[in-house]
């Protein structure tokens, strides 16, 4: 009817409402059928079965059900339970249409989930416009609710994807370890630690021995390889999961170890110097051996408020230097192991 078209825009409207009435009466079924076949956007279902009900509004999906009070087999307040503890219905606006117009079968019939209430047959206008109400509110409301699961599905993957972004950044894409960013900040977070708990922190600084050579001798792809398996095995030699094993730069490695003096240190850089050496990567460029080695500088301080990393790091770097002085393959120990 154009009365009710008018009553609110196209836009307010959903684009299909879809009518199952449960009644077991033919002739008020057909009743229906004519008040709503003139219109376009209606689509009417019937089902005279009450035992078939809930397995029809499955089925057709409806926007609004209509449904009698009085049936046989199952009565129509017992259907209203049924469609209220159904998951795919429990929110499918119900209309019950009665030939009862008392106050407390109204009462009951809301009480066991009904959305509204006719005494049939009702007005065709009155019918259609309650159809059409309903039928909107329903339809923007699971719109609402499929919109909220899209944008909680949408920030659940963009929380995960920020996770791995994350992670990616901290990564060294060619080793896969830790990179030098990830190293800045553990080394700086540990040494904060120490100073609260007055612990000693190790560095160790590690450069693989003559790796230009090798890369000139092997080829970039070669160098890759070299730089990957010497990270894998530097890492899978840590015992301790707060031990970090990072990617320095080129050829270098650093390994962070929290709690731990420069005695605990040099003994855990000889275990990495030899299980670099026990891999027998061939090196025939080297000028030190031929499998690929590592040269280690060892240093441990208790770091001191008002600090930073910085003076660990120089004293690692000054034990590197003098391992590959004397001949590399080797570990060095800072010979300063307190800082001024």
């Amino acid at each position: 009817m154009k009365e009710v078209y008018d009553s609110f825009s196209v836009a307010e409207m959903p684009e299909a409402i879809t009518v199952l009435l449960v009644d077991d009466q033919p002739m008020v079924a057909e009743a229906i059928r004519r008040m709503l076949e003139d219109e376009p956007m209606i689509t009417f279902h019937y089902c005279s079965d009450s035992k078939k009900a809930i397995d029809m509004a499955v089925e057709v999906s409806p926007t609004t059900i209509l449904q009698d009070l009085v049936m046989p087999d199952i009565d129509g307040m017992t259907l209203l339970r049924f469609y209220r503890n159904h998951p795919q219905i429990k929110d499918t606006p119900v209309i019950v249409l009665s030939s009862k117009e008392e106050p407390k079968d109204k009462s009951e019939a809301f009480s066991n989930g009904a959305s509204d209430y006719l005494v049939k047959l009702p007005d065709q206008i009155e019918l259609i416009a309650r159809i059409q109400a309903h039928s909107r509110s329903y339809v923007a409301q699971r719109q609402r609710d499929h919109a909220f699961r899209e944008l909680h599905q949408l920030q659940k993957e963009l929380e995960e994807s920020n996770i791995e972004l994350e992670r990616l950044s901290s990564i060294d894409g060619l080793t896969g370890i830790p990179n030098r960013r990830s190293f800045d900040e553990y080394l700086a977070k540990e040494w904060g630690r120490s100073v609260r708990e007055e612990n000693s922190l190790s560095l160790l600084l590690i450069d693989i021995d003559f790796f230009k050579k090798y890369n000139d001798g092997y080829g970039h792809q070669g160098g890759d390889d070299c730089l990957r398996k010497v990270a894998t095995e530097l890492a899978n030699t840590m015992r301790r999961s707060s031990d970090m094993v990072a990617r320095y730069g080129g050829e270098e490695f650093a390994v962070v170890l929290p709690n731990t003096d420069i005695d605990g240190a040099v003994v855990i850089a000889e275990e990495l110097r030899s299980a670099v050496e026990m891999l027998a990567l061939e090196h025939e460029f080297s000028d030190v051996a031929e499998f690929v080695t590592i040269s280690l500088g060892a240093a441990g301080i208790p770091p001191q408020s008002g600090e930073d990393s910085a003076s660990l790091i120089s004293l690692a770097d000054e034990a590197l230097y003098e391992a590959k002085a004397e001949g590399r393959n080797r570990c060095c120990r800072a010979k300063q192991d307190v800082a001024d």
